[in-house]
C-alpha cells in the first residue's frame, strides 16, 4: 500500500509515521499562542523534525471544541510564512491543516505536499480538485458538525459503522474528483464530534476501520476524552495519550499526529521492536 504526496511516497507496512503539530494560532487548546509568530513556529517545527517527526502539520485555524472560524486572509497570513520558510530547511513533507480550498491551493503553491482536511464531510469538490491537480496527499477526517458545535451532545446509532461508511463514501467522492486512492489517508477524527464512549469505541475497533484499504491516521494528543475518563488536565495527559497510541499501533494505525513528538517516536519504536520480536519468536 502506497501513500503518494507529490514528490514523497510512503510504502506500507513500514515503521509508523509521526506527524508533528505546529499550530500558528492564538486559541488552540494545547499550544495556542505559543507559536503564533512565524519565527517561533518555524523554530518549533525544526525542533520537531530534530525529535524525529516524519511530517509536519501547519495549522492556522483552531479546530478545538467551540472554536470560531477565521477568514481566508487571516489563515493565509498565519500559515504561508511558516510553510515558505520551512520548505527550504526540512526534507520531510509539510501538511497544511485547513478546510478552505483557497488556503490549500496557496499552501501547495508554497511547497506543502499534503492537505489535512477536518472538513472532509464537505458537499463541494473544490478542495478535492485542488488536491487532484497538485497530486498532493490528502487526509480525510470524520467530523460530526463543525468545531463550534461538535461537542454539543454528539449522537450516533453506531459510531464505528458511521465512520466506516463515511470513509467509503469519501473515497468514492475523491475518486470522482480525480484524487487517486494512493493519495488518501483516513482519520476517524478522535475527539471531533464524539463523546468518551464514541472515542473508546473507535479506538477499540480500528481493525474494522482498516477495511477500505487505506492508511489510518490517529490523533489523540492531549485530547479531552482522556480528561473525562481520568479526571486529568491537558498537561497531565501524555501517558494516557501514549497508551492510546500504542494500542492503535497494534490495531493497525500507521500515522500518529501529536504535539509530543519525541515521546511518541520513542514509544512507537519500542512497541514496534517488541511486536517484531514477539512475531518472530512464535512457534511454527
Amino acid at each position: 500500500m502506497l501513500w503518494r504526496c507529490r514528490q514523497f511516497t510512503f510504502s506500507f507496512p513500514r515503521p509508523a509515521l509521526v506527524m508533528g503539530i505546529v499550530n500558528v494560532t492564538p486559541d488552540s487548546f494545547w499550544d495556542g499562542g505559543h507559536f503564533r509568530e512565524a519565527s517561533h513556529a518555524v523554530r518549533h517545527a525544526l525542533e520537531l523534525v530534530g525529535d524525529g517527526a516524519d511530517l509536519l502539520d501547519i495549522g492556522g485555524e483552531s479546530t478545538r471544541p467551540g472554536a470560531q472560524p477565521v477568514s481566508v486572509a487571516e489563515e493565509l497570513d498565519r500559515v504561508l510564512p511558516v510553510i515558505e520558510a520551512l520548505v527550504s530547511q526540512v526534507s520531510v513533507p509539510i501538511s497544511v491543516d485547513t478546510r478552505k480550498p483557497e488556503v490549500a491551493r496557496a499552501a501547495l503553491a508554497a511547497g506543502a505536499s499534503i492537505v489535512n482536511d477536518v472538513g472532509a464531510a464537505r458537499s463541494d469538490s473544490e478542495l478535492w480538485n485542488c488536491v487532484a491537480a497538485a497530486g498532493a496527499g490528502y487526509i480525510a477526517m470524520h467530523l460530526q458538525g463543525d468545531p463550534a458545535s461538535m461537542q454539543d451532545a454528539p449522537q450516533y446509532d453506531d459510531v464505528v459503522t458511521t465512520v466506516l461508511g463515511f470513509f467509503k463514501d469519501r473515497l468514492q467522492g475523491l475518486a470522482a474528483a480525480g484524487v487517486n486512492p494512493d493519495q488518501v489517508v483516513l482519520d476517524p477524527g478522535i475527539g471531533f464530534g464524539k463523546n468518551l464512549g464514541h472515542n473508546l469505541d473507535l479506538l477499540a475497533h480500528l481493525h474494522t476501520l482498516k477495511s477500505p484499504g487505506r492508511p489510518l491516521l490517529i490523533g489523540v494528543s492531549r485530547k479531552s476524552f482522556m480528561g473525562t475518563l481520568l479526571g486529568i488536565e491537558a498537561s497531565q495527559r501524555l501517558s494516557a495519550g501514549l497508551a492510546c497510541t500504542h494500542w492503535a499501533l497494534r490495531e493497525g494505525a500507521s500515522i500518529f499526529r501529536t504535539h509530543d513528538v519525541s515521546a511518541t517516536v520513542q514509544g512507537l519504536r519500542m512497541t514496534e521492536a517488541l511486536l517484531a520480536r514477539s512475531q518472530s519468536s512464535q512457534p511454527a
